[in-house]
């Protein structure tokens, strides 16, 4: 089998699709394929067009189609070009004379058919008859909405005349889907080969049912309309999933268009010159006439032959197909019906492009150019399928939207948040959980008792653009800058400039003036610890260590500079509850005064340190948040233990106490305590554990190793 990628789509289908993207502006040619698709199937279905297969045997040609669109790519402008330049003369030539021709001749041979039947006269059968199919109404070319009962009545309508089929077309599917659920349901039987059971009615004087006819009827369906209605969450959503679990996944071709992006460059004279461009008409008129000759009494039930070569090219296909959804786990149904079903839909749909092109067969390019499509419909079915959950949609209209809201704001903009407390609270978890692995924060803020979400979209940081504002005077002229990580020495080994962490309007450096957005965590150490302990501590993450002025061997004061995860748009207040939370975490004191945004560093030609590693989490210290929440309660739970303990059961990594208690006793010793200190520290850490160790064993493993490790660093 080729590779279907490669494989060219039918020509005369091609030839419209261009046309259609040029005078829609739009760039979505799978939405219009599959639109035009439908069409063409409608055309070979009106008039009866069949394939006989090797194997199911005779199976009528048309197709059911799903297309969905965001607003402005055109789908009511498609449609309109089709009906009105591109189909209306085989429309015409259809009902005002094939189907009254086809319909009289085949009238007449049913009242035949009842006479001799009967033992009646023919005269009185057709008088009947053509009363009976008169109070049938009149045909309808196609529509947008009915009943099952309506639908079986034009099924006998069609029946009678012989010809033509039944074409549903419905526009805004997501606001008409709930109303028209009856006559889809009926579909899902009339798809294959037009075939429906009768309902049992009563028979009375004033409804006398009417003699059953044994028969196909081809049956068409376009639903379109935007994602946004149809995929809503809600009601109407369920609803769709139904659907296609019910079977429309294996009987429908699907298309998609996303935001449709516009040339802007165009001008107003180049946009006029595509949109009247008369090639393009003349492009539309050949295609009309094309088809309007079609509509010709001579092509009624044309039933085209496929030879074995092209019914082994299917079954090739087929059986491809059938591998990758045997490969799919048991929950994925929905998905292995649409790909098992796949060969189908492509014989169907091959088979309109033979009939329009004329041919009494299936070639393999027809039958090639139909599977290009039906493969570009499945993996628009796996877009649809992959589409957002309810909580994800929730966790993005938090973020987005400008202010703070309440859950009575997000019932009212989101039809899926609905149902019961719990349901909705489950929801609002499921969005927070999500949003902490895509970058995503809402905050829970209480008023009077009234619970208000905050969310905002987290940009990640990039470590060449760490936000950064200098200046060699104490409050003025601050340049705003975006540094790189891997050369802030160069900052921070200047002499006599000072610098900040965020930047400042007017360049003027005072609080009221700072600019929410920073990327960059600035800790002051003042003797609390020493350097080869602060490296030791942060050895995983990445840093920039620098001495200060007043630092000497004997007293250690320095600077730690730490890149975050996440760039963060947070005012004074919040900032300030920030930096608090970040030195709670950390395993050493620091100068809590430093938690201003408007907080200045000087630089200083001392000594620097640099660690690659990962990014201090900013997710974890953000005010409001449940992560931040949740951090606090280790805190509460862990309260008998020291910052440095704490950090050291929580940040040691993977693995099990005694490598947490290890990892513990060698910071100890690289700290420069002696060894009684050392043990005395080892042992209270592990009395406060659950689960501790036996002294003696602590005692003759890990304090062996602490001494050892004593012995070597005093040499």
């Amino acid at each position: 089998m080729r590779d279907l990628s490669t494989v060219e789509y039918f020509s005369t289908a091609e030839t419209l699709v261009d046309v259609i993207c040029k005078k829609t502006q739009s760039n979505s040619p799978l939405f219009f394929r599959v639109v035009i698709g439908y069409y063409l199937c409608k055309v070979a279905s009106m008039m009866r067009c069949n394939i006989q297969t090797h194997d199911r045997g005779k199976i009528p040609v048309n197709a059911y189609v799903i297309a969905l669109g965001t607003s402005g790519v055109g789908k009511g402008h498609s449609t309109n070009i089709m009906e009105e330049k591109v189909i209306h003369l085989f429309k015409e030539v259809y009902l005002e004379s094939t189907f009254l021709l086809e319909s009289e001749t085949n009238l007449a041979k049913l009242a035949v058919k009842r006479a001799n039947k009967k033992g009646t006269d023919p005269d009185t059968e057709i008088e009947k008859i053509t009363k009976e199919f008169e109070n049938l109404g009149e045909l309808a070319f196609s529509f947008d909405s009915g009943t099952t009962a309506a639908v079986k009545q034009m099924r006998h309508k069609l029946l009678m005349a012989n010809t033509g089929s039944m074409n549903m077309e419905i526009d805004e599917i997501g606001s008409n889907l709930l109303g028209n659920m009856d006559v889809l349901t009926t579909g899902l039987e009339l798809f294959d080969v037009g075939k429906v059971k009768q309902k049992l009615t009563k028979n009375t004087s004033d409804n006398v049912r009417s003699e059953e006819i044994d028969g196909r009827t081809p049956t068409n369906l376009l639903l379109f309309g935007t994602p946004s209605k149809l995929l809503d969450g809600g009601k109407v959503e369920q609803e769709f999933d139904a659907m296609l679990e019910a079977g429309y996944a294996r009987r429908c071709l699907f298309g998609t268009a996303g935001k449709n992006i516009k040339d802007l460059e165009l001008t107003p004279e180049e946009i006029y010159d595509s949109l009247t461009d008369a090639d393009l008409e003349d492009e539309l008129e050949k295609v009309a006439l094309q088809l309007g000759n079609l509509a010709n009494s001579s092509n009624l039930n044309v039933t085209l032959s496929m030879s074995k070569d092209v019914s082994l090219l299917c079954i090739e296909y087929k059986l491809s197909c059938e591998k990758q959804a045997a490969a799919f786990p048991e929950h994925r149904e929905v998905e292995k019906a649409e790909i098992s079903h796949r060969y189908f839909k492509a014989i169907k749909l091959a088979g309109a492009y033979a009939f329009i092109s004329g041919n009494s067969e299936i070639t393999e390019d027809t039958m090639y150019s139909a599977l290009r499509l039906v493969e570009d419909s499945g993996k628009a079915f796996k877009g649809m399928l992959t589409r957002e959950r309810n909580y994800v949609k929730l966790a993005r209209y938090i973020a987005n939207v400008d202010t703070e809201v309440t859950h009575v704001d997000i019932v009212e903009d989101l039809p899926f948040y609905k149902g019961s407390e719990s349901n909705k609270r489950e929801m609002l978890n499921y969005a927070i959980a999500y949003g902490y692995k895509n970058n995503i924060i809402i905050k829970r803020i209480f008023n009077d008792g009234i619970e208000f979400l905050k969310g905002e979209s987290l940009q990640e940081t990039d470590l060449d653009k760490i936000v950064i504002s200098h200046s060699n005077h104490y409050s003025e002229s601050y340049v705003p800058e975006t540094a790189p990580f891997d050369k802030i020495e160069k900052l921070t080994q200047m002499s006599n400039r000072h610098w900040a962490s965020h930047h400042f309007k007017g360049n003027y450096r005072e609080e009221v003036k700072a600019i929410p957005g920073f990327n960059l965590i600035v800790i002051d150490i003042d003797e609390s610890v020493s350097i080869a302990s602060a490296e030791y501590l942060l050895k995983d993450y990445t840093y920039h260590i620098h001495t200060t002025k007043r630092h000497t061997e004997a007293n250690n004061r320095f600077r730690i500079l730490l890149p975050m995860s996440h760039y963060l748009k947070l005012d004074a207040e919040d900032f300030k509850e920030f930096m608090n939370n970040v030195y709670e975490w950390l395993p050493f004191e620091v100068d809590a005064q430093t938690n201003q945004r408007s907080r200045k560093w000087e630089t200083f030609d001392g000594t620097f340190f640099n660690n690659s590693g990962k990014l201090i989490d900013t997710l974890s210290f953000i005010p409001k948040t449940d992560k931040n929440i949740k951090r606090k309660q280790v805190i509460l739970d862990t309260q008998s233990l020291s910052a440095l303990e704490r950090w050291f059961i929580n940040n040691s990594g993977e693995g099990n106490r005694n490598n947490q208690l290890l990892k513990y006793t060698l910071m100890l010793v690289d700290s420069g305590q002696s060894i009684e200190t050392v043990t005395n520290n080892v042992l209270a850490l592990n009395n406060k554990l659950a689960g501790k160790m036996e002294e003696a064993e602590v005692r003759s493993t890990i304090l062996v190793t602490a001494a050892k490790a004593v012995i070597k660093r005093d040499m």
